[in-house]
């Protein structure tokens, strides 16, 4: 078990690099696939919204790896867990606010911000099967803030954008926790692909700037769990079971 979090921690230093880690991935997922535990990757998209601001729901991509791990003492629970390395949260159609500059002030005064919020992300989520295909799932989510920009925009002449990208990082919090609750369906029964559907219900106050008020992240995630390796690792067990046979 020791080495799986010892990959967890690795994940997370590194996961400003995202291709680093579908390497990793690849190379050694069929080590870490085995009769109790699947590993993988888990990407999709997410719809984030801010609770306390006027806003709407953004839209971005997340991409992670994840582990479930199978309860021995009873099959039909399983502890899911990993990190989501590219993870988007915040909202868009925000009011637009003073610049202290009066040049951008004007340029910006009839368009609207979306905020972005980079989190690494930390599911904790105990999952209870129901038949042969669906997971129900509930626990909590851990984040930590590594990025946090305002990005205003407006169209001007023959409907080219007008970009400007102001750093919030010292206006949120580093840390970010919350509920999580899921549901997965297995297109095979056993270790294969799976759809997800998960909502976070953030329960950190994430704005520093008192006179904002209380803001809140929200995020809807859809995607797939894809399992590394699995396949590969199955065959060498079997290979495994079927030499220790001979033997005896």
């Amino acid at each position: 078990m020791k080495r799986y979090f010892i990959l967890l921690f690795i994940l997370v230093l590194t996961s400003s690099k995202v291709q680093s880690q579908v390497l990793i991935s690849l190379l050694f997922g069929d080590k870490l696939n085995s009769e109790n535990i699947e590993f993988g990757l888990d990407g999709g998209a997410n719809f984030p919204y801010l609770k306390g601001t006027p806003s709407q729901i953004s839209s971005n991509f997340y991409l992670g790896f994840y582990f479930d791990i199978n309860i021995k003492q009873n099959p039909k629970w399983v502890f899911n867990t990993g990190v989501i390395v590219k993870s988007t949260l915040g909202a868009e159609d925000i009011e637009v606010y003073s610049l202290n500059n009066p040049e951008l002030d004007a340029s910006f005064e009839s368009g609207s911000i979306q905020r972005k919020i980079n989190y690494f992300n930390v599911p904790l989520v105990i999952k209870r099967k129901l038949g042969q295909r669906f997971y129900l799932g509930m626990g909590t989510m851990l984040g930590l803030r590594y990025k946090a920009h305002d990005v205003f925009t407006n169209k001007v002449v023959d409907n080219d954008d007008l970009s400007y990208s102001l750093d919030i990082k010292d206006q949120t919090t580093a840390l970010d926790a919350g509920l999580m609750a899921s549901i997965n369906y297995k297109l095979m029964s056993n270790m294969g692909m799976n759809l997800n559907l998960k909502y976070y219900y953030g329960l950190v106050n994430i704005n520093k700037v008192e006179a904002q008020g209380k803001h809140y992240n929200r995020s809807i995630y859809l995607g797939v769990c894809i399992p590394i390796g699995s396949g590969k690792s199955k065959k060498a067990r079997e290979k495994e079971a079927s030499s220790a046979g001979e033997t005896n």
